[in-house]
């Protein structure tokens, strides 16, 4: 996919953050838009900056958890648009909390957003992207290349994310289907994942927001440049900012050891 004008975008978590970002940055290539949240004030907003590029656009309401729900969604963009050219799996949440202390229903809700949504929405739309011969982009993170203390659940549904996206590619292209596939590595970017973060309820995690509002510098927009350059020299891997670069350099350098380097930086 060289360029995106008039190709049929489909992005997850388009409310705010990343997700709008993408939405904007597609609009002013060109692109039509299948744009789904769950926060309907968030997707009204990102819909209205769309359509001020003059984009043809639609907002549709997602509960990426509930899979009937996203299987019923392709059909409606199907319908609506005839198609999809690019599908990015963006929406996601975050939790902070240790092992021993997170409550169940805390993981399971981090583990059927950020993995199950991506899944979800990978097989509902795949056969539409082998059609159209497009590309496919599942966000996971730099926690999904290395473990972090007290991001346990989110460690483990973003390197769930990677996993099932890298095994998915290796079938495809041992299959010859003509779809590319991207797994994103976002290091930390000022979005509002951290505000919206449940956690254990036993630690000053204001103090841990507050830091990330003063020290995240990566905007949102130069990620969803970032993305796109890579769809467009169909990367399997993209990476963006420093820190994710540092982290993957650190994961290669030391393997199972780097653990001894980072444990603690998390508390």
């Amino acid at each position: 996919m060289k360029d995106f004008n008039d190709k049929v975008a489909v992005v997850t978590g388009a409310g705010s953050g990343i997700g709008r970002s993408l939405a904007v940055e597609l609009a002013a290539r060109g692109a039509r838009l299948a744009l789904s949240d769950v926060d309907d004030e968030g997707l009204r907003e990102t819909v209205r900056r769309c359509t001020q590029r003059g984009a043809r656009v639609r907002g549709y309401r997602l509960d990426v958890t509930d899979r009937a729900a996203v299987l019923d969604h392709a059909g409606q963009v199907g319908a609506d648009f005839g198609g999809a050219d690019l599908v990015v799996n963006n929406a996601g949440v975050t939790l902070l909390a240790s092992v021993a202390d997170m409550a169940w229903e805390d993981l399971e809700w981090v583990m059927n957003v950020d993995f199950w949504g991506v899944v979800h929405g990978t097989r509902a739309f795949l056969p539409m992207l082998t059609a159209a011969r497009g590309h496919l982009v599942n966000v996971s993170s730099m926690l999904g290349l290395a473990g972090a203390p007290m991001q346990s659940g989110y460690n483990a549904a973003k390197f769930a994310v990677r996993g099932f996206t890298e095994a998915l590619a290796q079938e495809l292209r041992a299959d010859r289907v003509p779809v590319g596939v991207s797994c994103v590595h976002p290091g930390r970017i000022r979005t509002n994942i951290m505000r919206n973060a449940r956690n254990d309820g036993l630690r000053d995690y204001r103090t841990v927001r507050e830091q990330f509002d003063r020290t995240v510098t990566v905007t949102p927009e130069y990620a969803a440049r970032v993305i796109l350059r890579g769809v467009t020299r169909n990367r399997q891997r993209i990476l963006i900012g420093a820190d994710a670069y540092r982290l993957d350099v650190l994961t290669r350098l030391f393997g199972p050891a780097y653990p001894r380097i980072t444990a603690g930086r998390g508390r």
